[in-house]
Order: structure tokens, then sequence, then C-alpha cells
């Protein structure tokens, strides 16, 4: 059984972290929606924009005005936002006998619904009678996948493709260059310098040269790329060399500024001047007569063994 809990936690918590808390629906409730008026707009008392909110209950408090023998009928209701009935209905019946003056508190859940359900709202009293300071909450809860487009991670979400517009091409229009080739030939012969009669005549000039002719062509050709490729790559590698050396000298321009502005010696240790607390009794320290006799002692014993090598 203990197991069986345990695992039942974790699959919880695990299907609760499996979504970022940017989606995790959250529940709220509204400020007194009859604090003005025994009759209200919902759009000014739900917040607004909020597509996947649902209304699952309505707390509400008021004071009865009546005379003891009247029968008084209060009720607080909201109409169907396609103006067909009521959506929510809750009533009290003030009979004889009841005394004016009192307060009535009550907490009605409702089947959650969506907001777009819900019409505007009152109180309404039938008989002799009134309420006073009458309080209207209403308790929601938001589901931000009501959408799923609203997030990634919401279930349904589909990826967004852009949208594509399709254009007829007539294909009788379009430039075949196959068919002027002739022509544009016969017009490079006739004088015309552009490009393209320049490219038109060398191509004719080369199907009348010979195999050696083209290789050594081809030949020339690659050197040039090469030697081209060549000076390409030096001047790339001058590039990084020259970057490699700014970017030192730079480094080293800050290090030096930092060094320059005294940031590695503008320091100081909390505290101040440490007074001497350690005080003489009569102002002389006696003489150590132990340590005298001892060092008389160890004198005397040198003395000796210098005069015995004598």
């Amino acid at each position: 059984m203990l197991k069986r809990l345990s695992l039942s936690v974790v699959l919880v918590l695990w299907a609760c972290s499996s979504y970022s808390e940017s989606i995790t629906p959250y529940y709220g409730t509204t400020n007194n929606a009859a604090a003005n008026s025994n009759r209200w707009v919902m759009d000014n008392i739900l917040p607004s924009g909020v597509p996947g909110l649902d209304i699952n209950g309505v707390i509400y408090n008021y004071t009865i005005n009546k005379d003891v023998n009247d029968s008084v009928g209060v009720e607080i209701r909201n109409e169907r936002a396609n103006g067909n009935g009521y959506i929510f209905r809750e009533r009290d019946d003030w009979l004889p006998g009841s005394l004016g003056g009192t307060q009535i508190n009550k907490v009605v859940p409702v089947a959650p619904s969506n907001r777009a359900l819900w019409g505007d709202g009152e109180i309404a009293v039938d008989g002799p009678g009134s309420v006073s300071d009458p309080r209207v909450v209403y308790t929601y809860k938001v589901d931000p996948c009501f959408d799923p487009q609203y997030d990634p991670n919401c279930p349904g979400y589909v990826v967004p493709r852009p949208q594509v517009d399709a254009y007829e091409v007539d294909l009788s229009t379009l430039y075949d260059p196959m068919t002027d080739v002739s022509e544009t030939k016969e017009a490079c012969l006739e004088g015309d310098t552009s490009p393209e009669c320049k490219a038109q005549l060398e191509g004719s000039e080369e199907e009348g040269k010979s195999e050696e002719e083209l290789a050594e062509e081809e030949k020339k050709a690659k050197e040039k790329t090469k030697d081209r490729l060549e000076k390409a790559l030096a001047a790339a590698d001058n590039s990084a060399l020259f970057a490699n050396a700014m970017a030192n000298g730079q480094m080293l321009d800050q290090m030096n500024k930092n060094v320059n502005m005294g940031t590695y010696y503008q320091k100081s240790v909390d505290g101040g001047t440490y007074q001497e607390t350690v005080k003489l009794d009569g102002g002389n320290i006696p003489d150590n007569r132990s340590g005298l006799r001892n060092n008389m002692a160890q004198q005397k014993l040198h003395q000796e063994m210098v005069d015995a090598q004598y």
C-alpha cells in the first residue's frame, strides 16, 4: 500500500512538472460586483481578454430590510449571454416572522462554465423590502491552454506554417534563350559590343580551336585561379593576425588602465590604532636569577674546555 501511494505521488508530481508555469491553470476571484449598484455588467467584473476563463462559484452576502410581518424574496441571478433565461439563480425567501437587519452569507458552487455564457447579473427583490451592504463575488478558474496555440507546450498545439500564395504563370510568356541563339550571334557579328555578345563570340572562336590549344588555355586558367586563391588565403591570414594583434593590444591597454587607476591598491582595513594593554607593576622587570646561574655555569664549562686544549 505504501509503495502504491508513493508511486501515485510521483506520477502526480511528474504530471505537474511536465508543464511550464506559463500554462498551468490558476484560480481567482472578482471584486464586489454589487459595490455600486444592484445590477452589473459581467464584462466590467471579470478579467478581459481571457478565453479560457470558467466561472465555478458565487459568494454573496447582504442585510435584509423588512417588517417582521412581511414576506420578501431576494434573488441573485445572471442572465444567459444569448438572452434565453438565466444561467444562475439563487433565491432566499424571508417569511413573516423573520427579523429585518438580519445578514445572510452564502457560498454557491456551480458547474464550471465558460464566462462567454454568463450575461449581466443583478439582485432582484420581490415584496415590501430591500437589501443593504450587498456583496457578490465570482470565483473562476483560468486554463491558458483553452486555446492550444497559446503555448507550444499546450496539448494539441500545431506548429504554424506560413501561408504561401499560389500564382498561375503563363508559360508562353517565359523567355527561352534557346529560341534566339542564332539571332543573338547574328547581332553580335554586326558590331554589338555588349558582354553577352562578347561571350557569344568567344564561344564561337573556341569551336574552331584544336585540342592542344584548348588544353593550354585550360592550364593557364587553372594557374590563374591557383594564384588568385593563394593571394586570397594570404590576405585572410594577414587579416587574422592583424585582428589577433589588435585584440591583444586592447586587452593590455585595459589591464594597464586598471592598474593605473589604482583598483588593486586602494584598499583599507577596518580598525585603527591598537593600544598597548600590558602594564608592569612598579615599572621594572627583575632579573632571572636562575637563568643567570645557568648562563655562568655554561660559560665556566666552555672556558675549561678551551683551556684543556693547551
